[in-house]
Formats: structure tokens, sequence, C-alpha cells
């Protein structure tokens, strides 16, 4: 039974590392497996009560036989005693019969305890693979949240990365020297025209002044 049930087990969790390779859903490849080993280890615990049971049994008729055969040896020795001899081989007769009784008896007995032994082996081996199976359980869903996050971040860096952050002030850069340079532009071009104007009126009243000393001249003369 022992052997079978290792068989059983290491079928069984071989499939789920398969399963766990092969899927993108470890989670429920995991919970398909706890459901199927919650459902063995109540099996198993049930099988283990009906032997309990069937051991406790053995063993009140185990105790049953020995006592009928010692109490029948007695008897068998008082019988002599009293010179019964018949009394005594009847009494000897159902002694050897629950002779029997005992040894068959014990031998059951003993297969009952040695199942018994197997069972809770088996149990607690079942319950170890139940807790491994959902320890990976639990950290597998912590991968698989951090995995979303960092899903979530790169999405928002994605979004408001250095690269788009660095091209907006690149345009925004652009647009104010465009800017500068209109606003320069046309302050130049201001600049030029007022020094322009400014020339003119310079060379308009110095022939003004010429002018102004030349009819002095002529009317110093006169």
């Amino acid at each position: 039974m022992s052997n079978i049930f290792q068989r059983v087990r290491d079928i069984t969790l071989a499939t789920l590392n398969e399963h766990l390779e092969r899927s993108e859903d470890p989670i429920r490849v995991i919970d398909s497996f706890l459901l199927k080993t919650r459902h063995e280890i109540e099996e198993a615990e049930r099988l283990y009560h009906q032997y309990l049971v069937h051991a406790n049994q053995m063993k009140r008729q185990l105790n049953q036989a020995e006592e009928l055969r010692e109490r029948r040896e007695q008897q068998a020795l008082i019988a002599l005693k009293a010179g019964e001899e018949l009394a005594a081989k009847l009494a000897l007769q159902e002694k050897m019969m629950h002779e029997e009784k005992v040894i068959h008896y014990t031998e059951l007995y003993e297969k009952s305890k040695q199942a018994i032994l197997e069972l809770e082996a088996q149990l607690q081996a079942l319950k170890n693979e139940f807790q491994s199976a959902y320890d990976k359980r639990q950290i597998y869903i912590a991968r698989m949240q951090t995995i979303h996050l960092q899903q979530r971040m790169n999405e928002r860096i994605g979004q408001y990365g250095h690269q788009q952050v660095n091209g907006m002030f690149r345009r925004l850069e652009d647009r104010v020297n465009d800017m500068e340079w209109e606003t320069n532009s046309i302050r130049d071009v201001r600049g030029t025209n007022g020094g322009y104007n400014g020339g003119l009126e310079r060379e308009s009243k110095l022939d003004q002044e010429l002018q102004r000393l030349k009819q002095k001249l002529n009317t110093s003369k006169e």
C-alpha cells in the first residue's frame, strides 16, 4: 500500500511541475492540485479511521480469545486434578480452538497496526504536499502581483518618461527661441529706422546752420 501511494504522489507532483512550466495561469493549476490533494487527504483520513476501528475490533477479539484460552486451560487442569480426564480433554479442545483464534487475530491485529502506520505516513506526506503547494501558490501570487505592478509602472514611465519630458522641453525651448528671435528682430528694425531719421534731422539742422552763417556773412559785407 505504501509503495502504491508513493508512486501516486510522485506522478502527481511530476504532473504539477510539468503543468506549471507550460501553464500561463499557474494559480489555476495549483488550485486544481490543492483540490485533488484535499480530496485524497479526506479519503485517507476516512480509511485511517476505519482501520482504527478495525484494529480495535481485532484487539478485542484477540483479548477475548486469549482470555478463553487461558480459562479452558485452567479448566482442564482442574478436571485432571479431579480425575475427570474426558472433561479435561474437552476443555483442552476448546483451548486449542481459542489458540488458533489467538494466532489469527494476532496476525490481523498486526496487519491493521502496520496499515495504520502506513496511513499515518501517507496522511503526513499528503499534508506536507498540500502545504508545499499552498506555499508555492502564495509565492506565485506575490510574483504575479509584482509583475502587474511592474507592468503598470512601465506603462506610466512610457507615458511620462524622460524622453517625452526632454522632447517637451526641447519643443518649449524652440518656441521660446523663436519668440526671442522675433522680438529681437522687431527691435533691431525699429532701432535702424530711428537712427536713419535722426541722421536726417541732424543733416537738416546742419544745412540750416550753414545757410544762417552764409546769410550772416553776406550781411556783414553790405
